[in-house]
């Protein structure tokens, strides 16, 4: 039995080579010229990733690769002093992650495993560094457009926690009185 014409075109398009144009669609690449980004999308190496597979866990070495989602919805979990995990945030299509241990040479900040397959498209410290070699300017772009995008998680996680903070401090208060 051959697939219908959905699935077929669902997986030819999920098979899709990563081109310029691929690349030109997402925030991490913005800026960055057709000649570079030609480079890249013959540079880079995808990945498929399963529902339920972990790509790094929180603790493991400094990461030497960070990731950028072409397909699927990958989760990021968080671990408490208590050993709860806690999902902090959902990641789609064009998002990226794992670049925070590629800058800081940390371990792994968090926990990030697929929810649905996924095809994620990897970004090595060597890639970055035959970046670096061949267009300086290219690098810095790239490097500017990951601490925007930090920047941004930051001022919402900071939102989130003034919130927070905020409703603790209510519900404090409010069991003080009499």
């Amino acid at each position: 039995m051959s697939p219908s014409p959905s699935h077929a075109s669902a997986r030819e398009a999920a098979e899709a080579p990563i081109t310029a144009a691929t690349l030109r669609e997402i925030g991490l690449f913005g800026a960055l010229n057709d000649e570079v980004l030609d480079r890249l999308a013959q540079m880079l190496k995808t990945t498929r990733v399963a529902p339920g597979e972990t790509v790094f866990r929180e603790g493991d070495g400094a990461g030497r690769e960070m990731f950028v989602v072409i397909d699927g919805e990958m989760e990021v979990t968080k671990s408490s002093r208590r050993g709860r995990d806690t999902r902090v945030a959902i990641l789609g299509p064009h998002d990226f992650f794992g670049e925070m241990s590629m800058i800081d040479m940390q371990t792994r900040s968090a926990t990030v495993r697929a929810l649905a397959p996924s095809r994620l498209l990897k970004v090595t410290s060597e890639d970055m560094d035959a970046l670096y070699r061949a267009d300086l300017k290219a690098y810095s772009l790239l490097i500017l457009n990951i601490a925007r995008d930090l920047s941004r998680r930051l001022r919402v996680t900071d939102g989130i926690l003034a919130e927070f903070t905020a409703n603790v401090l209510d519900e404090y208060v409010a069991a003080k009185r009499p």
